[in-house]
């Protein structure tokens, strides 16, 4: 009779014990207090996606297209061209290519924004999108048509019309230079969360 009670005795022992490592699995993320940087992702998006906007409306108001206006001493030229292909005037002509693709680049980082950490990331993702919203407006809203329309291009440097380097935009720009920092940060083995690959990941 007496063996009865003792095996209550240890169950009741033994429940709190199974019952804490189950909260304490339970409560990992929060213990961690990190949150993910959408924030951070979503104000410079649209810091960018501003930026961009802004200058297009002055430059379709202020400047004819084909004009070029000289400053800094010929290193840059102010002007105004509509391109109908991807970032730099690359490969016009498939305007409803890169509009599908844009399209899928802005889903993708929406959905990334969730599991995103690292700092650096969420300034190249962020980069990214704002430069991918902006020249889609274009090609949605602007001539000859929805999906087709031609993006406003306006910065020509050190010759007019793109004769030295293709003539780009603020998207433009924002694109390459969160291009350039995500694929670094790629090649550096740093994750969306902020971790580093190690070497057998990287194998």
């Amino acid at each position: 009779m007496a063996a009865a009670p003792d095996r209550r005795r240890r169950r009741a022992e033994e429940r709190p014990l199974s019952e804490h490592h189950e909260s304490s699995a339970g409560e990992t993320p929060a213990v961690s207090g990190r949150r993910p940087l959408t924030r951070l992702l979503l104000a410079l998006a649209a810091a960018v996606l501003a930026l961009d906007l802004a200058t297009k409306v002055a430059v379709v108001a202020t400047v004819e297209r084909g004009e070029n206006i000289r400053l800094l001493g010929g290193a840059v030229y102010l002007t105004h061209l509509r391109n109908t292909g991807a970032a730099f005037s690359f490969a016009e002509g498939f305007t409803v290519v890169f509009t599908v693709v844009a399209l899928a680049v802005v889903v993708v980082i929406v959905r990334t924004a969730q599991r995103l950490f690292s700092t650096a990331w969420a300034v190249a993702l962020g980069l990214v999108l704002g430069g991918a919203i902006g020249n889609l407006i274009d090609r949605i809203f602007r001539e000859p048509g929805f999906l087709r329309g031609g993006v406003v291009d306006f910065v020509s440097v050190f010759g007019p019309n793109g004769e030295v380097w293709p003539v780009f935009n603020v998207a433009d720009s924002a694109i390459v230079c969160g291009g350039l920092l995500g694929a670094f940060l790629a090649l550096r083995g740093i994750d969306f969360d902020g971790s580093r690959a190690s070497a057998d990941d990287a194998r």
